[in-house]
Parts: C-alpha cells; structure tokens; sequence
C-alpha cells in the first residue's frame, strides 16, 4: 500500500527546479516516488510508510526551496 502526501512549495520555476526537489526527497528513506507540478507548486510524495513532514521539509529546503503548507 502506497502513502501519497501533497505539499505546496514555493520558489520551483522550472525543470530544474524539479529535478534538484525530487532528488533530495527521494533520499528519504521509505519514499518511493515523487510528483513536482512547477507550475502549481504541488509536490507529491509517495512512501510505502509514513514520512515525517519535517524530514520532507528539510528536503526541499536543502533544494533551496520552501514547504508553505502539507
């Protein structure tokens, strides 16, 4: 069974961006998949176990972005 969150992120302009947010989100252990729509600013993250908000929060920010609301 798969756990999907969705969390608003601030600053992602283009592919780029997606691209340095998915790779440090999915260093989380237990994630399995993430989604980065830039142009709504929705990441969605998919884990086979919960993953602490804070953990995924601190992910995009070592990405040089912002978690404004999960």
């Amino acid at each position: 069974m798969s756990i999907s969150t969705d969390y608003q992120v601030t600053g992602m302009t283009c592919g780029h961006c997606a691209a340095s947010v998915t790779e440090e989100v999915s260093k989380i252990p237990g994630v399995t998949d993430v989604q980065v729509d830039v142009a709504t600013g929705r990441v969605t993250v998919l884990a086979d176990e919960p993953v602490p908000a804070d953990a995924v929060t601190a992910a995009v920010d070592e990405a040089g972005y912002e978690v404004v609301s999960a």
